[in-house]
This record gives C-alpha cells, sequence and structure tokens, in this order.
C-alpha cells in the first residue's frame, strides 16, 4: 500500500450483486472503489460524465478486461472470488491510498481484519493506537477515517460494528453492510450473495 500523487485518476463504473461501483486507480495500482453515490466518493459528482463502462458477465471476466488496465483486471478477480464464495482470496491489487497519515494508519489496520470476522470501533482504536505517535486515539476520530475509506470491500471497513455487535454506520449504507456480512456468515442467517442466488442473476442496473 503506497500513498502518492493528487491528479484524478481514470474511472471505471462496474455492475456489482450490490449495485455499481465507481473504480479508480493508474497502472497497477488501484487507489479508490466506491458503491456509486456513496458519501465521500471525492467524484461523485464526475460519475455520470467520466466513468468508462464495464459490462460485462462476472465468470467471462478475465476475457472482458484484457484491454483495461491491469488494475481494474486484479480487482474483478478478488472482487469475483469474494461474491462467489471462492476461498482462499485471491491477492489484492496492489493499493494507492490518498489520505492523511492517521487516516493510513487506521485504514492498515482494516486490512488485518479477516474474512468472517468483526471487530468493534474501540478495539479498532487500540490496535491503531499501539502504532501511533500519540498515547491514545479517538473512537469517534477511528470511526472518522473508517467512514472514508477510499476501496470498499478489499479494505474491509464493513467487518466495524459497534459496541456488544451492534450495526454502525456504512458509507455505501447499512443495507449493503448486513448484506456483506451475511455473505461471510456474521449477520442475519449467514447466507452468502452467491447463495442466495443473487450473484449470478440479473445484475442490478
Amino acid at each position: 500500500m503506497k500513498s502518492c500523487g493528487s491528479l484524478l485518476p481514470p474511472l471505471y463504473r462496474l455492475l456489482s450483486p450490490l449495485g455499481p461501483f465507481l473504480l479508480a486507480g493508474r497502472g497497477g495500482w488501484l487507489s479508490g472503489l466506491w458503491f456509486e453515490g456513496e458519501r465521500h466518493c471525492p467524484m461523485s459528482h464526475q460519475a455520470e460524465a467520466r466513468p468508462q463502462c464495464i459490462a460485462l458477465e462476472w465468470d467471462e471476466a478475465h476475457a472482458a478486461v484484457a484491454d483495461l488496465p491491469p488494475f481494474v483486471e486484479t480487482t474483478l478477480q478478488w472482487l469475483r472470488a469474494y461474491f462467489s464464495g471462492l476461498l482462499p482470496l485471491p491477492p489484492l491489487p496492489d493499493l494507492d491510498l490518498r489520505g492523511t497519515p492517521f487516516q493510513l494508519a487506521v485504514w492498515r489496520e482494516l486490512l488485518d481484519v479477516p474474512f468472517a470476522t468483526t471487530l468493534s470501533y474501540g478495539a479498532l482504536a487500540l490496535r491503531v493506537g499501539h502504532r501511533w505517535p500519540r498515547p491514545s486515539v479517538g473512537v469517534r476520530a477511528v470511526a472518522g477515517a473508517v467512514g472514508r475509506n477510499p476501496v470498499s470491500i478489499l479494505v474491509p471497513c464493513h467487518r466495524i460494528v459497534g459496541a456488544r455487535g451492534a450495526l454502525g454506520g456504512y458509507a455505501g449504507g447499512v443495507e449493503r453492510k448486513v448484506a456483506l456480512l451475511a455473505h461471510e456468515g456474521k449477520w442475519g442467517d449467514g447466507r452468502g450473495v452467491a447463495s442466495s442466488g443473487w450473484f449470478f442473476g440479473g445484475l442490478p442496473q
């Protein structure tokens, strides 16, 4: 994971089982993956004008992205495995995350929260505090950084929950957080997106 540059990278729009995504990056580096219209997406105002649409059948993803940047192919391969429930998941694409030093510290900790595991905001604050040069890290500050995570799902902010298992918020919408946790067997009836028939059925427009 690195943080570099200030130029806005190219945008791509991709349909997913949970609604359209916006992908941003350059070369082999992924810098953003947002649900379209989610709060804190820095490029939401460009969503209708700039993105190149990626329309593909997920089981033919490799062939469909042959002429696109490498970060698109590796991100799609990871998302397909995730939504299909294919474990272990493939390696993440290289991440070019842009934020403050504190935000980057929080996002690094998110990467260490495993699949099908949840962690409270308080516990996450303690983890960040072990690496942060200040004596204490506030839960509210950590929650704010979690909410501004620029790479949904791959940097798993959906696995951070409130005290005593309360769901907490999610920049992409609480319904999506519930769906992602259920897909990982951590919420509701434990049925994943793939097992529900949602994934390989008609994708949302």
